[in-house]
């Protein structure tokens, strides 16, 4: 018989001898690649922080890995569907047999990508109405504090400083930041939210407008104002904010977001104060105005002054007619009181009349008579009625009598019930209550055999012992003894300090027994 398979001389390789053999290969033979293509499959950043997703293109895909702390300092964020340029190392996943690129920076793919990012992100923004006219505020006519959010080393904020110098001088706040770059975004925005968070009266002034600026430059240097998380910043502002990015012919998002946009850092400048000399001259017109009126009125006032008193009667002329009815009202008085008095004559008689007829006499005389007439019968009439009530309240005695009786009857009979039902409980209490201090012995009993038998100081009694470390804490495995780790051995009758070797565990001189009973360990 001939085997069909004859043995091969060929190495044997393990799954992850070949994988790790694989790995080195294609790492070493690629290393470092910028790779074109479409993100796909992205779902943001994993719990973890890691993000995960494929780059292809119309024949092919390869996965790719950002790790955490890279993400963290891209200055682009990949986006589902966008074109980048990918810069990484190949490497494989044993796990899925697979192999993918670690991304260390990610780029658009070109400019055309930036605009169609730049557009994407706008129409977002958009539809969220952080560019919305009604949010927009206007600026102070004259702010006190002005804030500014630019480099401090550029030209722009000397520029700002001069024309705010040649203009109005005012108080100025500057924030450094980094107007490009990968931390540019994140500086821009803490510093807005900054400006913000000042209070009013604080040891820092507030700003009463904020100016975000910065030179001209290509949009990849300007990337960092197209940020949601400036636009965002720029649109929570509760201060108002002009923004002066670039020159003139350049838009970012922030200047759809900011209150007012100027078209150089310059002009931001002359938007947010007015020229002082202007207003001194417009102040000098107006007050020189306000004065010419106040003289016009008050010569108005003076000559219709003179034409009203002109017109005004004399005193005499005023009190004339009022004298000559005083006068007449004089001549009637006499006669009128005189009829008063004869009517009210006339009237007191009639009333003195009237009560000639009714006087109190006569009265007096007429009830008196019906007095007479009535003589003993409310006598007669009282005495009845209290014949009428005794008799009543003899009756109402005897029903309250019967009732008594009836009712200290009942409650003899009830007292005597619940004495006969309290003694029949009590006899039959005695006995459960000694039954149940019985079962409660027993099951004492029981409970304290089982914490016997369950006590480890019950199997150092046979003969183990209970190992544990320096520290007290007990080791459950051979493993956990080290080379010159100082152990304790608890047996049944005391301890003993012993050092861990190669050869095994050699003991020292022993310790008297302790009551421990605190954890269990390792039993030998």
């Amino acid at each position: 018989m001939f085997d069909d398979n004859p043995p091969s001389n060929a190495p044997e390789w393990s799954v992850s001898d070949l994988a790790g053999a694989l790995k080195r290969t294609l790492e070493d033979a690629f290393g470092h690649v910028r790779l074109r293509g479409e993100i796909s499959g992205y779902r943001g950043q994993h719990s973890s922080g890691h993000a995960y997703f494929s780059l292809k293109d119309q024949n092919a895909r390869i996965d790719a890995v950002i790790w955490k702390g890279t993400f963290s300092r891209l200055r682009f964020k990949p986006e589902e569907g966008m074109e980048v340029i990918a810069t990484g190392r190949i490497t494989t996943f044993p796990g899925k047999s697979t192999y993918q690129i670690v991304i260390e920076s990610l780029e658009p793919a070109g400019a055309g990508a930036l605009m169609a990012l730049l557009e994407e992100r706008r129409r977002k923004l958009l539809a969220e109405g952080l560019f919305e006219a009604s949010r927009k505020r206007r600026l102070p006519y004259l702010p006190s504090v002005v804030g500014v959010v630019t480099s401090p080393t550029g030209a722009v904020i000397r520029d700002i400083l001069h024309r705010l110098e040649d203009r109005f001088p005012r108080h100025v706040l500057v924030w450094p930041v980094r107007v490009q770059g990968d931390t540019c975004a994140a500086e821009v925005s803490a510093a807005i939210r900054g400006f913000n968070a000042l209070q009013p009266g604080g040891p820092i002034p507030r700003p009463d407008v904020l100016i975000v600026a910065r030179g001209g430059g290509s949009i990849e240097d300007l990337w960092g104002f197209n940020e949601e998380v400036v636009v965002r910043a720029a649109a929570e502002s509760a201060i108002p904010l002009v923004a002066a990015v670039g020159h003139e012919t350049d838009w970012t998002l922030i200047d759809h977001a900011a209150d007012m946009r100027a078209p150089t850092p310059t002009g931001a400048a002359e938007m947010v104060v007015p020229v002082r000399v202007e207003l001194m001259t417009a102040i000098n017109d107006l007050a020189r105005r306000h004065v010419e009126s106040m003289l016009r009125v008050v010569d108005r006032r003076r000559s219709d002054l003179r034409s009203a008193a002109r017109a005004l009667p004399t005193p005499d002329a005023l009190l004339a007619q009022k004298r000559q009815k005083l006068d007449l009202a004089a001549a009637k008085l006499g006669p009128a009181l005189s009829r008063n008095a004869r009517v009210h004559e006339a009237q007191l008689r009639a009333l003195s009349d009237q009560l000639a007829r009714f006087s109190p006499t006569a009265r007096l005389a007429a009830m008196r008579a019906r007095l007479d007439a009535v003589a003993q019968r409310p006598h007669h009439a009282v005495t009845r009625s209290l014949l009428l009530r005794r008799e009543n309240l003899r009756q109402i005695e005897r029903r309250l009598v019967v009732s008594r009786d009836n009712l200290l009857r009942a409650e003899r009979t009830r007292l005597a019930q619940a004495n006969d039902v309290t003694h029949r409980l009590a006899e039959r209490l005695a006995p459960a209550f000694h039954r149940q201090i019985v079962r409660k012995a027993d099951r004492l009993e029981a409970v304290s055999k089982l914490f016997d038998s369950l006590n480890y100081k019950s199997v150092l009694a046979r003969g183990f012992a209970l190992v544990r470390d320096a520290s007290g804490q007990p080791l459950h495995s051979a493993s956990d003894v080290t080379e010159g780790r100082a152990l304790v051995l608890e047996f049944a009758d005391g301890k003993a300090d012993a050092t861990g070797g190669k050869g095994g565990v050699r003991a020292k001189a022993a310790k008297p027994k302790t009551p421990t009973g605190e954890g269990q360990g390792a039993l030998f």
